[in-house]
């Protein structure tokens, strides 16, 4: 059987970024994390005896909301519930997504103590007219300061996440944070295009239609960025990702080993991805799976001791073969 992946949905924000279309939860009460806390470790117990234990999970990636939220023992908690359940394998690749507002280096540091080797950080842009039309200011010193941490407590990759086609970008003021992303250096890009659906994503109706870029706009952010970003001396990916040349990810698209699942690029031949948490998505096998996507209807399930699955799709053969 294949090894094992593991994706953790953690759903809680501090504040909306008017851009997200993620399933989250805003909230200042951190209680609410405990909370959840306890009917994840339910859930974790109902799925893990259905794995053998000798499948060892050689991925791990914390995604959200802001994973973050978490406070340090309810982070300590969560690692201490997956390795009871699943045997984590020495070396393997151990993610989680950062919002830059929520940690310093003391966070980080306990992040690298939980066994994490990866981050991702959320910037989107560092220029402050645009932070402020999507609701996110956070200066460019911080993140800075952040990434020279996390260098010198030694994470083995630091990713940043950018988007294009923000409200109040134009290709001069984004090409203004290529410039700085390329004194930065992370070790991945992920590049983004901003999809603007306020009908079906709330909190995009705050977003001003008329301050978006036009479509030429956009084109020309992207087309910049990949010129950017192949001068600074990252390996185009593919699609919306980008990698230093020492990179295990530009490593393996040179050797012909680059994967990519639903969840994105990666290095790793197919794994059986099992989601955790409200909305989380699986993969076993030829099968997908995921989870309610409310917190009332995810904590039902699991307090009625059953799975949160509430929908799947079995793949037949002509989707296996595309």
């Amino acid at each position: 059987p294949n090894r094992l992946s593991l994706y953790v949905h953690v759903p809680f924000c501090e504040s909306p970024c008017f851009y997200c279309g993620c399933n989250r939860i805003i909230t200042r009460d951190h209680s609410r994390g405990e909370r959840y806390l306890e009917t994840l470790d339910q859930e974790i117990e109902r799925i893990g005896p259905l794995f053998d234990h000798d499948r060892e999970v050689i991925q791990l990636h914390l995604g959200g909301g802001t994973p973050t939220f978490l406070s340090d023992d309810g982070l300590r908690e969560l690692m201490s519930m997956l390795k009871r359940s699943f045997t984590l394998a020495p070396g393997g690749e151990y993610s989680i997504e950062v919002d830059p507002r929520t940690v310093n280096a003391e966070r980080l540091a306990l992040l690298a103590e939980l066994g994490f080797n990866r981050l991702s950080f959320g910037v989107q842009d560092f220029d402050s007219e645009v932070q402020k039309a999507v609701h996110r200011v956070q200066p460019a010193e911080q993140v800075f300061a952040l990434v020279e941490s996390a260098r010198t407590i030694g994470f083995d990759s630091i990713n940043v996440d950018l988007i294009y086609g923000l409200p109040r970008q134009t290709p001069e003021s984004f090409d203004r944070t290529l410039s700085q992303i390329a004194q930065l250096r992370p070790d991945r890009i992920a590049l983004y295009a901003y999809a603007h659906l306020p009908e079906r994503f709330k909190p995009q109706r705050r977003i001003i239609s008329a301050e978006l870029p036009t479509a030429g706009a956009k084109v020309a952010m992207l087309s910049r960025s990949l010129d950017a970003f192949i001068d600074a001396g990252y390996v185009y990916v593919g699609m919306d990702h980008f990698a230093l040349p020492t990179d295990a990810l530009a490593i393996a698209k040179r050797q012909g080993r680059l994967h990519r699942n639903f969840q994105g690029y990666s290095t790793q031949p197919d794994c059986d991805l099992i989601g955790l948490g409200v909305s989380a998505i699986g993969r076993i096998g030829a099968t997908y799976s995921q989870n309610a996507k409310t917190l009332d209807e995810y904590y039902d399930f699991l307090d009625q001791g059953r799975l949160p699955v509430v929908r799947g799709l079995a793949l037949n053969r002509d989707d296996l073969v595309r």
